[in-house]
């Protein structure tokens, strides 16, 4: 089938809009086209510093055709109402449109028959359109054209099936062509096709796909690296942005001054990723950094990249002689110090919930009430709280502010010299080491791929910083919407039920929250109406950590329809509920849940039975066939084992003491009639089903499970 190739060739894009406009491509084109008619099957976007196009491999040369139906007003009509259905269905007079009779009276119908639309001339007016819509998070007008772009656009090379399509934008070139490299290879290339596209870009030293780029760039580095001994650290965010840089990325390897390696890796890093875009080299046997770094320039040079070196090498001295005055500045004092808790008290945290100070006493005495929780030692805890915001004032978090909490927890791990003091006492020694791994890790995790704090300190001030952000915007009416979270507050809900749930912690979520919301209200019913809230912010998070992980939705709402606050436990009998409704014992038995409710409901519904009545007990003694007697029997086993099994939390045994009931629930509705003439047969029977009912729901309501 004929291939329709569209670049759109422009100044240099963002590296960081290249994959988002890719995506916007996509879904207009798909849109576009859709609407049209068009149908396809394999397309493929691509985009660099100066292109970004597609490319659909089985377009059809025309859209296909329309046969419909229009239905138009009835027969007598107002002649206004005649005129306008004749306008809309294209008919030229009445007399081209049929007349059908239904119940209501005989209307007018015309029959459309409409070839389908050549593709190139559907794209012709289509592509103009995405081009002028296109949803750029920042763009410009050139001086040449009203066209609002990220960069000046400057050709449109449209091709379908082998031959030119002209686009209509004014300002903006449209001819089948593209250009090489901006200095290798600027000449004009003709474009008949994508194949050719592709192999005549790269003979032309552009190679056109990002992905293509960042495989380049792995494997050049890993090898420049190997030759010498050494090991790449690997960047993927960095390693999109280059690769967003470079059309025909050069590899330059340079050194640094190994001085500079008595400055916390962190700090080398980020100088070199944040504002030079260089990947960083350690050693491959101790982990830590080598006086080297990788960087790759968009240019072929001619002495194989060593005046770039040279040149990169003194930019990033004297990044690095910066981050060293820094560094030596804040290592001057111990990590608490009154001035900086006084500078602490000056920075707003929020301007109706006080200054960063404020917050930082709140999470104190939030994280010792937890300490009972986590089992963290309590006086570690208070240490760490007070020290865990220091950070945010001193001179290298100034420069970096990404570093906030490394840093905290590189200067709480420095051995002080005998004499230096502090409001809490000597400092001769660095601060324990899980005070020191606290400050840093309170603030994780910082995404749903980051990793969780384990120890015990940095679990418990992980906790309550989170709480109280939560607990502290909630109280002021700070909370997320349906496209907008300022305050990163879903974020902060689900780092709470990530470190409880990878930390086995068992908090009661209720008496937690209660803890969070009371410095904020003293008002009991507004505490509880917080607490609901939040509550339920919670579980919500928790389906969609759940969810992501493989577990249905459905199961949750199953088990959170109880009273149970504890995560842990939650999710206990969610892997429970799941492991058994896998196993056909467990999919036979809610089939059977699901038929006795249906009975017991269509019962109640006619009147035949109430609440009251489900109150009853079973007569045994009035119990007539062998599979019913054997119901009563196994439900009197099963009920209570599922019972005991939950109240000691082994809800896999709860589970199987429910999936023993298949074989006998499966006996009960093939050979038992559960109407029965008979009143106390009848009864009997429904009361059998209402126990059923009942110990399914010991480990969860299953009228919220589907299937």
């Amino acid at each position: 089938m004929p291939e329709l190739f569209i670049e759109l060739f422009s100044e240099e894009i963002p590296a960081r809009m290249q994959k988002r406009a890719e995506e916007d491509l996509d879904k207009l084109i798909h849109e576009k086209l859709g609407a049209r008619g068009l149908k396809w099957t394999v397309s493929t976007t691509f985009s660099s510093p100066r292109r970004l196009g597609v490319c659909i491999a089985d377009l059809p040369a025309k859209a296909a055709d329309i046969n419909e139906e229009k239905k138009g007003p009835r027969v007598g009509a107002p002649d206004q109402a005649i005129q306008g259905f004749l306008r809309s269905a294209g008919l030229a007079s009445i007399d081209q449109a049929q007349v059908v009779e239904d119940k209501k009276g005989a209307f007018y119908v015309a029959r459309i028959e409409r070839a389908g639309a050549a593709t190139s001339a559907i794209v012709q007016e289509v592509l103009p359109e995405i081009i002028r819509q296109f949803p750029w998070p920042k763009s410009m007008r050139s001086q040449s054209s009203d066209l609002q772009w990220v960069r000046p656009l400057h050709n449109i090379c449209c091709v379908f099936d082998g031959r030119e399509v002209k686009i209509d934008v004014v300002g903006v070139g449209s001819e089948a062509a593209t250009w090489g490299h901006r200095f290798h290879a600027p000449a004009k290339i003709a474009v008949k096709s994508f194949e050719q596209w592709d192999r005549d870009l790269r003979a032309a030293k552009v190679i056109p796909f990002g992905g293509n780029r960042k495989d380049y760039i792995v494997e050049a580095s890993k090898k420049a690296c190997a030759e010498r001994g050494l090991e790449w650290v690997e960047d993927p965010g960095l390693l999109e942005e280059v690769a967003g840089l470079c059309e025909w990325p050069q590899i330059i390897f340079g050194d640094m001054d190994p001085a500079f390696l008595d400055l916390p890796a962190e700090v080398i890093r980020l100088s070199m990723r944040t504002h030079q875009k260089y990947f960083a080299v350690r050693d491959p046997k101790t982990k830590k950094l080598a006086p080297h770094f990788i960087a790759f320039a968009n240019v072929q040079a001619k002495d194989g990249g060593k005046a770039i070196a040279a040149g990169n090498r003194r930019v990033l001295s004297a990044r690095l002689n910066d981050a060293r005055f820094f560094w030596e500045t804040d290592k001057k004092t111990p990590l608490f110090t009154e001035e900086r808790k006084e500078k602490l008290k000056k920075i707003v945290f929020h301007q109706k919930l006080g200054s960063v100070w404020d917050k930082v006493e709140r999470v104190k005495a939030l994280a010792v009430e937890l300490c009972a929780v986590t089992g963290a030692d309590k006086e570690q805890v208070i240490r760490a709280a007070d020290l865990c915001k220091m950070d945010l004032v001193t001179e290298t978090v100034g420069e970096f502010p990404e570093l906030q909490g490394r840093i905290g927890r590189e200067l709480a791990s420095l051995i002080r010299p005998t004499g230096e003091v502090t409001s809490k006492g000597a400092s001769a020694v660095s601060e324990h080491d899980s005070v020191a791994v606290a400050v840093e890790d309170h603030y994780r995790p910082l995404g749903p791929n980051d990793r969780v704090p384990t120890d015990k300190v940095a679990v418990t001030l992980a906790l309550a910083d989170k709480l109280d952000t939560l607990a502290a915007f909630w109280s002021i009416d700070e909370r997320p919407t349906g496209s907008s979270d300022a305050y990163g507050l879903r974020r902060a809900a689900l780092g709470v039920v990530r470190v409880l749930l990878a930390g086995n912690e068992r908090a009661s979520l209720n008496k937690t929250l209660l803890g969070a919301l009371r410095p904020f209200t003293t008002d009991d019913g507004e505490v509880m109406r917080l607490r609901n809230f939040l509550r339920e912010f919670l579980f919500e998070r928790l389906k969609v950590q759940l969810r992501d992980s493989g577990k249905r939705h459905d199961l949750l709402d199953a088990v959170l329809k109880g009273q149970d606050d504890d995560l842990v436990r939650i999710v206990a009998r969610v892997e429970a509920l799941d492991a058994v409704l896998k196993t056909e014992d467990g999919a036979n038995l809610l089939a059977g849940y699901k038929r006795a409710a249906n009975i017991l409901a269509a019962e109640e519904k006619k009147g035949k039975w109430s609440a009251g009545e489900a109150r009853g007990q079973v007569d045994a003694a009035k119990l007539a066939e062998p599979a019913e007697k054997a119901l009563h029997e196994a439900l009197g086993k099963a009920l209570p084992a599922a019972r005991a099994a939950v109240e000691r939390e082994d809800f896999a045994a709860a589970m199987k003491a429910l999936s023993s009931l298949r074989a006998p629930v499966d006996a009960f509705f093939e050979k038992v009639l559960v109407n029965d003439s008979q009143e106390q047969l009848r009864r009997n029977r429904l009361l059998l089903l209402t126990r059923l009912v009942e110990a399914t729901s010991a480990v969860a309501d299953f009228s919220k499970i589907e299937g």
